[in-house]
């Protein structure tokens, strides 16, 4: 057999001194000669029996595609990224929707709402993100703080120090700090959670069962971010001004009742209005982000590893982005 396939393909074959053939043989045959014709042409019925069953096969594995060249490879590879971007978007399109009717549903009839798991959510990524949403800001608050100071100081205007903690704080850092840290705590536990109902498939047993899975997973979440957010903003300004406080008062002996007398009168109720009304556009994106990856989960872990870091990932970069888009509108406003 190896002489046939290292020399020439012979036309024909004589095989009639061959005794017993199985399928096997007939395919090293084929797979020798190159085509089935060699063993169709003998008066070997069960040869040519065989020769139709594996010869179909081998043939088509015979055929080879031409080797693409680097420039298709680059555009088919461009092609399938904007392919899989497509169904992205259509896919984050058909959440959004499916959303919008179960909040719909639950606004009409509100005896739909599952309080139980409202209520856990609130506690789990809300009360229990307080301290960390503090702590943090506290720190954010601090350095704005020692920055103004080594900067305006030069000029002689360190007392402005208080007015660049109060807008920065109430305006831009408390949302953000707030909504980000609320991202990475809770966007990745909604996605974990749902997507481990995905792979010890809870999620169908609860289709069977007619429970709707926006009803029981989706909007209690998207609810308690709704009510937490807001929340872990209005904690943040408050750890925000007091680590400002702490550092005026050390570095520029500014004292606490001053720092707060002129955070009265000179920073406006509006920053703090702005800073609020943001959190929650936050909240929506990020449960939204969190959700939607945990019910895009499939069967692997794999998956539902990737799913997690896709919704922190996309829930900080929504952020990022609502949070400029309101900086912008509120400038057209002269706000």
């Amino acid at each position: 057999m190896r002489s046939l396939t290292e020399g020439s393909r012979p036309k024909a074959l004589d095989v009639q001194s061959l005794g017993h053939v199985d399928s096997a043989g007939a395919l090293a045959l084929v797979e020798a000669l190159g085509s089935t014709a060699p063993l169709e042409a003998s008066d070997r019925q069960d040869l040519r029996r065989l020769a139709d069953l594996v010869g179909a096969p081998s043939e088509a594995r015979q055929v080879t595609e031409p080797a693409a060249s680097a420039i298709n490879t680059f555009f088919a590879r461009i092609g399938r990224q904007v392919e899989r971007f497509i169904g992205q978007i259509w896919a984050v399109m058909d959440f959004q929707g499916r959303l919008v009717v179960a909040l719909g549903r639950h606004l009409r009839n509100p005896k739909r709402l599952r309080l139980t798991p409202l209520f856990s959510v609130m506690e789990q990524a809300g009360i229990n993100a307080i301290p960390i949403v503090m702590m943090m800001c506290f720190f954010i608050g601090a350095i704005v703080a020692l920055v103004g100071a080594n900067l305006l100081s030069t000029f002689g205007v360190s007392a402005f120090t208080v007015e660049l903690v109060g807008v920065a704080i109430l305006r831009e850092f408390g949302a953000v700090i707030a909504a980000i840290l609320f991202a990475g705590r809770s966007a990745s536990a909604f996605a974990a959670e749902i997507g481990a109902m995905r792979m010890n498939q809870e999620v169908d047993a609860m289709k069977v069962m007619g429970v709707d899975e926006f009803d029981a997973l989706v909007v209690p979440r998207v609810l308690a971010a709704l009510l937490m957010v807001p929340i872990l903003t209005f904690c943040g300004d408050i750890g925000g001004i007091l680590g400002g406080l702490l550092v005026s008062w050390a570095t520029m002996d500014i004292s606490p009742v001053f720092f707060l007398e002129r955070t009265v009168d000179t920073v406006s109720l509006t920053h703090f209005w702005i800073g609020l009304v943001k959190a929650p556009f936050f909240a929506l994106v990020i449960a939204a982000a969190g959700c939607g990856k945990g019910l895009a989960v499939s069967g692997d872990t794999e998956s539902l590893g990737k799913g997690v870091t896709s919704a922190v990932v996309q829930s900080i970069f929504l952020i990022i982005m609502f949070d400029a888009i309101f900086a912008v509108i509120f400038m057209e406003l002269d706000l």
